[in-house]
């Protein structure tokens, strides 16, 4: 996880403050999650951190990650802020995204993705 722009404000502050939740989905179930640390009250956060999943490679083609960027809240409940899905199953961008990152197993590869709005928890 590189870093988010022009993230949505959800606090009354005008900012937030964002961390990133990935969750890794195998037929639809969610059967791991991680998360970054939060960077508070910035609606442009840089993580430069690295979220690791193990997969075995028979499984890769059932894979899908789902990105959220969370808004973390001392008191409530921490919100989502949008959320992108990367793999086979996912649309345009997030299938060529999975698709370069398995012909170059290796190669770190970076891309920008638009963030759906997101609706209750994640």
């Amino acid at each position: 996880m590189i870093k988010a722009r022009n993230l949505k404000a959800m606090d009354i502050t005008g900012a937030s403050d964002p961390y990133v939740k990935a969750s890794l989905i195998c037929d639809g179930r969610r059967l791991k999650k991680r998360k970054t640390s939060t960077k508070r009250n910035t609606l442009n956060p840089v993580y430069n951190e690295a979220i690791v999943f193990d997969v075995p490679p028979e499984n890769i083609d059932q894979i899908s990650l789902l990105i959220a960027v969370m808004d973390y809240d001392r008191v409530g409940h921490n919100e989502v802020i949008g959320v992108c899905r990367v793999g086979s199953d996912a649309e345009s961008l997030g299938r060529d995204h999975w698709s370069e990152m398995l012909t170059y197993p290796r190669k770190p590869i970076a891309r920008w993705h638009a963030l759906i709005e997101g609706h209750g928890e994640v």
